[in-house]
């Protein structure tokens, strides 16, 4: 059923994992995508096995955290397909583990950049084209790590609450312009995010984490997609500033 038949949306660190599932659900019920990512091989490549497949698809390299760059991606979403509908704002970096007193600058500059900057940044180009239309539908991608603790990953975490507090502001300020804006928070899935964490040394703490999880299992990407098309379309028409927690459990 296409019930996003001439719909536009957006979808950042679109080239693999949540970002890449919710590109195809949206394609799947009837919208244009605009696929942006900083791995410009990999998102073309992702784009055209859509297109092959008879989906409409724009591949952007877009790095979120340059601001310009934001800006075009979203311009070039305008003058490709004509308008912006929706947006899932997902592109985003986990930190180099360390306490809070062994944290470098740089590591804090690099995850906040993309993190929140890149989400605020999203948000702010486009809600410019959205105010015009007088609708729209943006969806942020936290995580339970913004609205729980952990050892060491703070300066992550920190970010994703962050991306919390940007979302219910701009939901306030919105949506009497015909425009809902929510996030959605992440648990454990399979991503290319939680392959890092493995290659990275922290496989015990992911499976200390399975363990807490009710459900007994990471989630699939599309598990995501579904959630993130469904606050963006009319059957969430009254949910404005929400944070959807998709995690089977484990932050209750």
């Amino acid at each position: 059923m296409n019930i996003m038949e001439g719909k536009v949306a957006l979808v950042t660190g679109a080239a693999s994992g949540l970002g890449l599932a919710t590109a195809l659900e949206f394609a799947k019920l009837g919208a244009s995508v605009a696929m942006a990512d900083w791995n410009l091989e990999q998102v073309n490549q992702a784009a055209d096995k859509l297109a092959e497949d008879g989906y409409k698809t724009l591949a952007i390299e877009c790095d979120v955290s340059e601001d310009a760059q934001v800006k075009d991606m979203v311009n070039k979403t305008v003058a490709h397909f004509g308008k912006l509908d929706y947006a899932y704002n997902n592109a985003g970096v986990q930190n180099q583990l360390a306490e809070a007193a062994d944290q470098t600058m740089e590591d804090f500059e690099r995850v906040n950049n993309i993190n929140y900057r890149g989400i605020w940044s999203c948000m702010k180009y486009e809600l410019q084209h959205m105010k015009e239309q007088g609708s729209g539908a943006i969806v942020n991608c936290s995580s339970i790590g913004g609205i729980r603790a952990g050892a060491q990953p703070g300066v992550y975490h920190g970010s994703k609450h962050g991306v919390i507090g940007i979302t219910i502001s701009a939901a306030v300020e919105y949506a009497s312009c015909g425009i809902r804006i929510n996030s959605i928070s992440p648990g454990l899935f399979y991503t290319g995010m939680s392959e890092e964490m493995i290659e990275g040394g922290q496989k015990e703490a992911l499976d200390r984490m399975m363990r807490m999880v009710p459900i007994g299992r990471m989630g699939r990407p599309e598990e995501i997609a579904s959630a993130v098309v469904f606050l963006c379309s009319d059957a969430a028409s009254m949910i404005v500033g929400h944070n959807l927690v998709v995690d089977g459990g484990l932050t209750i």
